[in-house]
């Protein structure tokens, strides 16, 4: 199940301090610079895989082998395993071979005994909850490594004051949240939702031929937030023959806009106004709160409709259900709402030009594996000080 891209980002860390010659011979690049750990450009000798059939050593001699084994592995903190909240279970194995796993409750019940161990923190869907009082209570806590690319959920500041260096996972989520985005955009175009409740409906006697949904090919595709997510769904909708506008912080370079046929919006109120598909790909921060609101979606086309696969927050709810309402857009569909599940008697729920689903960004077998390895690297890189691959400043 799990494949760590060059052996070197997990057992090769372990092995750098307690074996200095050989650190020169098997630290890859991908340590400092992340973006190589996802290229499969080392030989097949430095590949590490594990699973039911194999050891996870690949490459490594009987005397390496037995250096790894006396070293006493580091304490990771997760909220616990299985459940709603938890660690898979089936990435336990893996977390194992290079970690000693305790979970909160074990912690809590043993705090006298744990609270000096626990090196590191590993957090699955925004648990454990990180706060002043757990901070205080690990000492020798050094980082901690989010399963995901957001950080909203945390006080970075409060971390790093206790010298606690933070890390996410942005490389494992960009393509199945980019593949999610465009999902949301064709089915809400296209209707799928309903047409599949029509086609299995018992009170369904014909097929309506003026049941229309949008055209997609040809259509204006405003992305807002073109980072490493954003790109990838521009990438996306070239394939659809859509036309590309987005709205950044910073303008791509013209290479890359040429790329994917985007065109640079530097006023996010041109964007609104020109897209038949507005879609939200920001990081929630106090800037883009609400970047979404009544005076925003008045600026769309009454033909529009809006994707949000970023954040909850980044749209004021109650100005969205007054535009759905009013016909001031079209439709939207979201990934992501305030809270989440949202009550089940919130007014979004009730409409019938909106979809939405439970946060499925990630949610694929492979992204959520590589969000476990992509964590795995972070954490021994920074227990063993080098550099962190994805290191996350206040």
């Amino acid at each position: 199940m799990f494949s760590v891209k060059a052996f070197s980002l997990v057992e090769a860390i372990q092995l750098a301090t307690s074996c200095p010659r050989l650190a020169g011979r098997l630290i890859h690049p991908a340590v400092c610079h992340v973006h190589h750990w996802t290229k499969r450009s080392m030989d097949s000798r430095w590949s590490y895989r594990t699973g039911p059939n194999s050891t996870g050593r690949a490459g490594i001699s009987a005397p390496q082998t037995k250096i790894m084994e006396q070293r006493e592995l580091p304490v990771l903190l997760v909220n616990e395993v299985g459940g709603v909240c938890g660690v898979l279970e089936a990435h336990v194995e893996f977390l194992k071979k290079h970690f000693h796993l305790i979970t909160m409750k074990e912690f809590l019940k043993n705090k006298k005994h744990w609270s000096k161990k626990v090196q590191a923190i590993y957090l699955w869907w925004h648990k454990p909850i990180i706060d002043r009082e757990l901070l205080e209570s690990l000492p020798d806590l050094k980082v901690i490594a989010n399963s995901g690319a957001g950080m909203d959920h945390l006080d970075l500041k409060l971390i790093s004051s206790f010298g606690v260096k933070m890390a996410n996972a942005p490389h494992a989520v960009s393509s199945s949240t980019a593949d999610t985005g465009m999902a949301l955009l064709l089915a809400s175009a296209r209707r799928l939702v309903e047409g599949c409740q029509m086609a299995v409906s018992p009170d369904t006697e014909c097929f309506a031929a003026n049941w229309l949904g949008d055209e997609v090919t040809g259509a204006t595709l405003g992305i807002i937030g073109m980072g490493r997510i954003g790109y990838k769904i521009a990438l996306r909708a070239k394939a659809f023959e859509m036309k590309i506008l987005y709205h950044n912080r910073n303008q791509r370079t013209e290479e890359e806009e040429q790329a994917v046929g985007a065109t640079y919006c530097p006023k996010i109120e041109d964007l609104l106004q020109q897209s038949d598909f507005v879609m939200l790909v920001v990081s929630l921060t106090p800037q883009t709160c609400k970047l979404i609101g009544k005076k925003e979606l008045e600026l769309m086309k009454p033909t529009a409709t809006l994707i949000n696969i970023s954040r909850g927050p980044v749209v004021d709810q109650d100005a969205l259900v007054e535009a759905l309402q009013t016909g001031v857009i079209k439709a939207a569909a979201l990934d992501v709402t305030y809270p989440e599940p949202l009550p089940r008697d919130h007014p979004l729920l009730k409409l019938k030009n909106i979809l939405i689903t439970p946060h499925l960004g990630i949610k694929t077998d492979k992204a959520i594996c590589m969000t476990t390895e992509e964590a795995v690297a972070n954490i021994l890189a920074a227990l063993n000080g080098l550099p962190i691959p994805n290191e996350v400043f206040p």
